[in-house]
């Protein structure tokens, strides 16, 4: 195939930004993959501005190329990608009303068969997406992020992005035991904060323990974890330094770098992947356009990533 027959190796600044310049499709049975954009940021505890993050995630991602070259992966070798728009919510200021809302959207998705790969939004959206996709059977999770997000009632609401993942293993959609959390930092006001997380059976690996242990040592903590089950893959943004990152909703100094981040994630190539997101891009808090682009990067890496995932399934 000629570069000019492919819109993804077509010069970047032509075509309609679609994530990674893949086509768009209305017709969800000619796709295995979909990219979505959730525009959604009515969870945040602080900082909005989430709701951007699709647009300009996608606007960034035209400079992402065909093949992976550190691993050699192709993802659109394996599996039929698209970009299928955005779930548009209608009530944004009903909170639970919006979870709703993207609940009965992904509902369509799984019924489809297709393996959602998201773009938020804020944390929250994490919660009616696996409701969906844990539905039939509680999955497994490698969650990359600088907050475990196992928090509780935050004033007066038990909905937020701080909480999707005990929302999440209390229904009964996310099995805690096979859960990994890696990068959690940051000041905490509570002792007991992420309780439930420790108490549940999540692995949580604390971003101080990480320089000891070596970035080998916590990918093969999150290859024994999930173990060979179907396994959800959630990347919130601000698990890097917010020095390549300042474009989201909490910010916390200390964090991996965009070369460790993307090891972390190649090293997890071989885990069933059954979908994934990747949130928190605020764009009015990254003048520089660098979080929607680190963003863009890390969605191409979870694309490989359920792109081969989907391929061992097929086999």
């Amino acid at each position: 195939m000629a570069q000019s027959d492919s819109p993804i190796a077509r010069p970047r600044y032509t075509g309609i930004p679609t994530f990674m310049r893949a086509p768009f499709a209305e017709d969800w049975s000619t796709v295995d993959i979909a990219m979505i954009g959730v525009p959604y940021d009515g969870g945040v505890t602080n900082r909005p501005g989430a709701r951007h993050g699709p647009r300009e995630v996608r606007n960034s991602s035209s400079l992402m190329r065909l093949i992976n070259q550190a691993t050699g992966c192709c993802p659109y070798d394996l599996a039929r990608i698209a970009d299928i728009g955005d779930c548009v919510i209608e009530r944004p200021f009903q909170l639970e009303g919006a979870h709703g809302e993207i609940d009965r959207y992904y509902e369509k998705v799984v019924a489809a068969g297709l393996v959602p790969l998201s773009v938020g939004g804020d944390h929250s959206i994490s919660l009616p997406i696996l409701r969906q996709i844990g539905k039939d059977r509680p999955v497994g999770m490698i969650h990359i992020d600088a907050h475990a997000d196992t928090g509780d009632d935050y004033f007066g609401s038990r909905f937020h992005h701080g909480a999707p993942f005990r929302r999440a293993a209390e229904e009964g959609v996310l099995d805690p035991k096979r859960t990994i959390q890696i990068g959690i930092r940051g000041g905490i006001n509570d002792r007991d904060q992420w309780s439930f997380s420790h108490e549940s059976g999540m692995r949580v690996i604390y971003m101080h323990e990480i320089p000891g242990m070596g970035l080998d040592a916590v990918i093969a903590e999150a290859l024994k974890v999930a173990g060979d089950g179907p396994t959800y893959l959630s990347f919130d943004i601000d698990a890097c330094d917010p020095a390549y990152a300042p474009g989201t909703g909490t910010p916390e100094f200390g964090g991996f770098t965009a070369a460790e981040s993307l090891h972390l994630l190649r090293g997890l190539s071989g885990v069933d992947f059954i979908g994934g997101d990747m949130v928190e891009v605020s764009p009015p808090f990254d003048p520089s356009g660098n979080t929607a682009l680190l963003g863009a990067t890390i969605l191409f890496e979870q694309l490989c990533l359920l792109a081969e995932a989907f391929h061992r399934r097929r086999k």
